[in-house]
C-alpha cells in the first residue's frame, strides 16, 4: 500500500481511478475533488445518446441536484428527477414504487441511465428501482457520504428493507460507473462523516493491518479533509473492489465485508432504522462487538480488540451497546430479542448463526455454525455492562 508522505489541507489534482474488474460489466470509480463537473462528458462517453433521470433525496437535492442537473445539461444529456425522503425510512415499498413509477413515468429505456445521487440509501433504493424496471436498467451512482463512497456504491449491492430486517429485499446490479466527489463531503454534519468513517475502519480491520495502522496515526487528517481523505477513500475502494472481483455475489470471501454487520444490522432493526443509530454507528458497535466475540473464543488477544475499540472510540463512535441512544428501549437491552433479529441475517444457513470474526487484526474470517447460545451468553454480559 504507497502511504501518501506528508499531508495538507491541498489535495492532489488529478482524480484517482479504481477499477472493478468484472470482465464485460467492469466499470471505474472516479474519486478526486469537485469531479462531478465531469459526470456529463463520462456519460456521454459511455453511453452517447443516453437519457437520464436522477434519483436523489431532499436534503442532497438542495446542495447538488441543480450542479448535477448542469453537469449533464453541458454535455448535451436529458435529464428527469425523482426526490424522495431522506433516511432510512425510504428504503420500503411504498418509496421503492413511487421510484420505479417515475422511472416509467419519465420513459426511461434499457438504453438509459438512472442515477443514484446521494448516500447509501439513495444509492440502494435507486439501484434496485434500476434492477427491476424494465427488467433492468444501467445506472450510476454518484456518492455524496463517505458511508457510500467506501463501500455501498461499489459492489452492485441493491435493495429495501423488510420490516422483519434489513436488506433482504434487493438484487445485485451493477453500476457502470462511480463518480466520488470529495467535496461533497463537506456538507455532510461530523456524526455523518464518522459514520462513514466505520466502514473506512473496517477494511483495515478486515484484511490489511498496515492500512489500519495508517488510519491509526492519520483518521485526523481525514476528517480535516487533507490528502489523506482521497487516498483513505481510494484504498477502501480498492479493498473492496478487489473481493467483489473475486466473489460478486458473496457465496464467499465478500462476506467478509460483512464484519461487524450482523450485529450492527440487529442493532439498526431494534432502534427502528431511525436516526437512533445511523448504520455506520450499528457497524461500529458490531465490529467491537466481533472483535471482542473473537477474543472470548480466544481467536485474537483481549490487547487487540482493546485496539479495535479504542480507534473507534477516538474518534467519536460509539462502541458498545450502552453507547446507544435509548439504550434500555426496543429491545436493545434484551439478549433474546437481538438474537432473533440476528436469525434474519441473510449470511443464516439453515437456521445456523455465519459471523465474521478475526484471527488478529488485519485478518477477518467466515466462521460457520456458530453456536448460538455462546453467542447469547456474550451479549447476555455485555449488556450486564
Amino acid at each position: 500500500m504507497i502511504i501518501p508522505a506528508k499531508t495538507s489541507n491541498s489535495v492532489t489534482a488529478d482524480p484517482v481511478t479504481v477499477g472493478v474488474a468484472l470482465g464485460d460489466r467492469a466499470y471505474d470509480i472516479i474519486i478526486g475533488r469537485d469531479v462531478l463537473p465531469s459526470l456529463g462528458q463520462r456519460i456521454a462517453k459511455l453511453r452517447p445518446g443516453a437519457r437520464t433521470a436522477i434519483v436523489t433525496d431532499h436534503t442532497v437535492a438542495k446542495h447538488w441536484l441543480a450542479k448535477t442537473e448542469a453537469a449533464l445539461a453541458e454535455a448535451g444529456i436529458a435529464s428527469s428527477r425523482i426526490v424522495v425522503g431522506e433516511g432510512e425510512g425510504s428504503k420500503s415499498y411504498s418509496v421503492l414504487q413511487d421510484v420505479s413509477e417515475g422511472l416509467i413515468a419519465a420513459k426511461i429505456e434499457r438504453n438509459d441511465l438512472v442515477i443514484a445521487l446521494g448516500g447509501g440509501v439513495i444509492g440502494d433504493l435507486a439501484g434496485f428501482a434500476a434492477a427491476i424496471v424494465r427488467r433492468g436498467v444501467d445506472f450510476v451512482q454518484v456518492p455524496t457520504s463517505l458511508l457510500a463512497q467506501v463501500d455501498s456504491s461499489v459492489g452492485g449491492k441493491t435493495g429495501i428493507n423488510s420490516p422483519h430486517g434489513k436488506n433482504l429485499v434487493g438484487a445485485f446490479h451493477q453500476p457502470v460507473l462511480v463518480i466520488a466527489d470529495t467535496s461533497v463531503l463537506d456538507t455532510l454534519s461530523p456524526r455523518q462523516f464518522r459514520a462513514g468513517y466505520a466502514e473506512v475502519a473496517k477494511y483495515g480491520v478486515l484484511g490489511d493491518l498496515k492500512f489500519f495502522e495508517w488510519l491509526e496515526a492519520n483518521h485526523a487528517g481525514i476528517f480535516s479533509g487533507s490528502a489523506a481523505r482521497e487516498h483513505a477513500i481510494a484504498e477502501s475502494c480498492r479493498a473492496k473492489a478487489a473481493i467483489v472481483a473475486r466473489d460478486e455475489r458473496e457465496t464467499g470471501d465478500r462476506a467478509l465485508l460483512n464484519l461487524g454487520h450482523t450485529f450492527g444490522h440487529a442493532l439498526e432493526a431494534a432502534t427502528g432504522f431511525s436516526d437512533r443509530l445511523f448504520h455506520g454507528e450499528g457497524v461500529a458497535v458490531g465490529m467491537v462487538l466481533a472483535a471482542e466475540f473473537s477474543a472470548q473464543l480466544n481467536m485474537i488477544s483481549a490487547d487487540d480488540a482493546a485496539r479495535v475499540q479504542h480507534h473507534l472510540a477516538a474518534v467519536g463512535l460509539p462502541t458498545r451497546l450502552q453507547d446507544i441512544a435509548g439504550f434500555q428501549q426496543e429491545g436493545l437491552a434484551d439478549a433474546d430479542a437481538l438474537m432473533t433479529l440476528m436469525a434474519q441475517d441473510k449470511k443464516v444457513k439453515r437456521g445456523r448463526l455465519t459471523f465474521i470474526l478475526l484471527e488478529k487484526i488485519g485478518k477477518a474470517v467466515i466462521a460457520n455454525d456458530v453456536d448460538p447460545s455462546t453467542v447469547r451468553h456474550f451479549l447476555a454480559a455485555k449488556l450486564s455492562g
